[in-house]
């Protein structure tokens, strides 16, 4: 799959899975503009891809907004910034829930709002991928804020897909089990809970983020052109048992 002569809008693309997909991607030819809050974070992947860096706090809607629109045109638009504040659901702060949600799906509306806006007015089809989670259908402890905001991302996803279908836009989700990022080291570095989900999955491990930027590719790209709609888990086989 190659991406040359394409441009790769990319949320959150400074660290986790958003960043392994930068890589990944220009690896394959393609430019990339990197959405961000870390100006350091987005400094040394401009020296290793050579991308376009927007510093964003993405928990604006008017930043989302306008960084959004400064990072088009673009062929493809990868949503994968995402927070989680650990509470136990009686103790969920308002504060927390509304910063989550800010972040983990508004963001997602606006940006793909402004991608999708230019995609039509320039007569063009395009390819969202959508970073959910496997949170949006399990209820995993203390995750209440960070569940809710996946399930929304899932159900927004639909939406997106039914609209923007007839313009030739594809939309899809992908769900992936606990992949090794820092945001999941600080939710599962204690093995009494993370020995619990990995007992589950058959082959034994948790994600890597190479791992989910292989099918962030294989979604966005032409191969995949007859998949729409979906949310996808990619979980080793925790569902199955």
């Amino acid at each position: 799959m190659s991406f040359s002569g394409k441009t790769v809008l990319i949320t959150g693309a400074g660290k986790g899975i958003g960043r392994e997909t930068a890589r990944l991607l220009a690896s394959r030819g393609a430019r990339v503009v990197a959405l961000s809050r870390t100006k350091s974070d987005l400094d040394s992947l401009a020296r290793e891809i050579g991308c376009k860096n927007i510093i964003v706090d993405l928990a604006n809607a008017a930043e989302a907004r306008r960084a959004a629109i400064s990072g088009l045109p673009a062929d493809y638009l990868v949503n994968c910034a995402g927070i989680n504040i650990l509470e136990p659901f009686v103790d969920v702060t308002t504060e927390a829930f509304d910063h989550v949600y800010a972040v983990n799906i508004r963001a997602a509306m606006v940006v793909s709002q402004e991608y999708a806006r230019s995609c039509i007015k320039l007569g063009v089809g395009g390819s969202i991928v959508n970073v959910s989670s496997l949170s949006s259908i399990i209820g995993f402890e203390d995750h209440a804020s960070y569940c809710a905001s996946k399930g929304a991302m899932d159900a927004m996803s639909r939406v997106m897909t039914n609209e923007l279908g007839r313009h030739n836009i594809r939309v899809n989700c992908i769900n992936p089990i606990v992949t090794m990022t820092e945001l999941a080291l600080r939710a599962w570095s204690n093995p009494e809970k993370s020995d619990q989900v990995l007992k589950r999955i058959p082959i034994n491990r948790f994600a890597e983020t190479i791992d989910i930027a292989e099918v962030i590719a294989f979604l966005l790209s032409d191969v995949s052109v007859m998949m729409n709609g979906l949310a996808i888990p990619l979980d080793g086989g925790f569902l199955v048992r």
